[in-house]
């Protein structure tokens, strides 16, 4: 395979929905350029987001309606109202509380809002009628508008819908066009403008954006609905196996995703077809793709259907390298980081050296006293991608808040040792500076890319936490007050200096 090189820089995690603004959630509107103009200040050459996906129940953008989706929450209202879709008093009234996401009121709230733009549209606009006869969300607004009208999960419809009987799908494509099915259509015609307009303003300004692309389809999702024959279903369209990962460091129990898996046998008859079209369509979005849960692509882990926890699973073998080299025969080459954290063998690494994309190193599970951590900086060569913490790891503040005076003095220890051996001089005491030192630790390793969450750059503690892997209520709500500032984008130009990532 053609192997990928990335330009050394630093990159800032933080998802849309975690922007500032005055409606409720992140948006891709003044914020999110403001957002860029923080990245150009503190000279970060990438910007990291989560999912841009529409999310399901539990708000996870890992459990999506439809995995080539745009998240509606996200469509910039204010554009709305310069297009004269929305009035004075209708923005007004879409405003709420500063603070984290509140899901149930924005459920409640937005999709009212948008509606009441979509009765002000033109849906015989050019470009409109060219995106809605190109085909590319047909499914998504066939599926989104049956949800509407009949609720519950696909598998609950009538069969001629739950089975997609053609002609009366398309009868009922008729019936809802100017109302459902086109209301959907206009959201994600919305959200695709205003995304490609972001993402011109970071790259002219020498931002990639780094996106993130997860393993699995949501088990009540236009995905699966559309093509059940690519998932392990039975004759009723449940799953026969779901997916999830074995006891491990997060859960005695293991993890129960829940999500249907792949018949990888169809997958290869088709070419890999449905996977090298939705890499096309990430790269369409991204600059460069983190294949989330990597390590299913060399084997994964199935569990029966039904089960309580994910501890009566079995390990499968995975497409491996046959996917990646169909979806570069027709894609060319993959800019691509594997998140390769969890259960990792012989395979997988196999598998990583093989495809030459990088691997993610976590500084936060770096100093636990054995000298043959992959994580520590010593042992991190160049084609890879260090992070502080992910969304899924406590803030590195709230990591260190956590621990006993004893713990912190031996973590202390052992990150003043690596920052000798990576050549930085950062003196620290508390553990507010330990987790500056820990950043600038990160960016001097020989990593490609370094990344750090916006949290850590703020050295927020864990009420900033993204996300708590295996729960599923108080998760993605975490939300900026404000735009990080000059000094604030001053302080961390200075560490990416010294780390020669400019």
């Amino acid at each position: 395979m053609i192997k990928s090189t990335f330009e050394r820089g630093a990159g800032v995690l933080c998802h849309i929905s975690s922007l500032p603004g005055k409606y409720g959630i992140g948006s891709l509107g003044s914020e999110a350029y403001a957002f860029v103009d923080f990245l150009v200040r503190a000279k970060a050459k990438y910007w990291q987001i989560l999912p841009l996906v529409q999310t399901g129940y539990g708000d996870s953008p890992y459990q999506s309606v439809c995995c080539n989706s745009g998240n509606p929450y996200f469509i910039d209202l204010e554009k709305l109202f310069c297009e004269g879709l929305l009035d004075e008093e209708e923005l007004k009234d879409a405003e709420m509380p500063g603070g984290k996401v509140d899901y149930g009121q924005l459920y409640r709230r937005r999709y009212e809002t948008l509606r009441r733009a979509y009765a002000r549209f033109n849906i015989k606009d050019e470009q409109f009628v060219k995106f809605v006869e190109s085909g590319l969300f047909d499914d998504y607004a066939l599926f989104m508008s049956l949800k509407s009208i009949y609720g519950g999960t696909f598998r609950d419809w009538p069969a001629a819908y739950k089975f997609r009987h053609k002609a009366v799908l398309d009868e009922f494509r008729r019936n809802v066009y100017k109302g459902e099915y086109c209301f959907w259509q206009f959201l994600q015609f919305e959200f695709f403008r205003q995304w490609k307009e972001l993402k011109a303003y970071a790259n002219a300004n020498g931002v990639r954006l780094i996106g993130d692309l997860p393993l699995y389809m949501a088990s009540d999702s236009s995905d699966v609905w559309a093509h059940p024959e690519l998932f392990l279903l039975d004759e009723d369209l449940e799953p026969v196996s779901v997916a999830g990962v074995p006891p491990d460091y997060f859960s005695a129990t293991g993890q129960l995703w829940g999500n249907p898996l792949y018949d990888w046998q169809k997958m290869r008859e088709q070419g890999y077809a449905w996977w090298t079209e939705r890499i096309r369509r990430a790269y369409g979005l991204y600059d460069i793709i983190r294949l989330d849960h990597f390590r299913g692509f060399d084997r994964y882990y199935a569990i029966p259907n039904g089960s309580p926890t994910a501890e009566a699973g079995e390990w499968r073998q995975g497409p491996g390298a046959e996917l990646f080299e169909a979806a570069e025969r027709s894609l060319g080459k993959l800019e691509i980081i594997a998140e390769d954290l969890g259960i990792i063998d012989d395979g997988v690494i196999k598998l990583r050296s093989y495809t030459g994309f990088p691997g993610m190193k976590i500084l936060l599970f770096a100093f636990d006293g054995d000298e043959n951590n992959a994580y520590l900086p010593e042992n991190i060569g160049k084609n890879s991608v260090t992070y502080s913490g992910t969304h899924d790891n406590a803030t590195a503040f709230g990591f260190l808040n956590g621990m006993t005076e004893s713990a912190f003095a031996d973590f202390g220890r052992r990150l003043r040792a690596a920052l000798r051996s990576e050549g930085v001089s950062y003196p620290f005491v508390t553990r507010r500076d330990a987790v500056r030192a820990l950043i600038r630790c990160a960016l001097a390793t020989r990593s490609d890319i370094c990344v750090i969450p916006v949290q850590d750059i703020l050295g927020l503690d864990d009420s900033a936490r993204m996300n708590v892997p295996g729960t599923s209520s108080g998760n993605w709500q975490f939300r900026l007050t404000e735009i990080p500032g000059r000094q604030q984008a001053a302080v961390f130009r200075a560490a990416v200096r010294a780390a020669g990532r400019l």
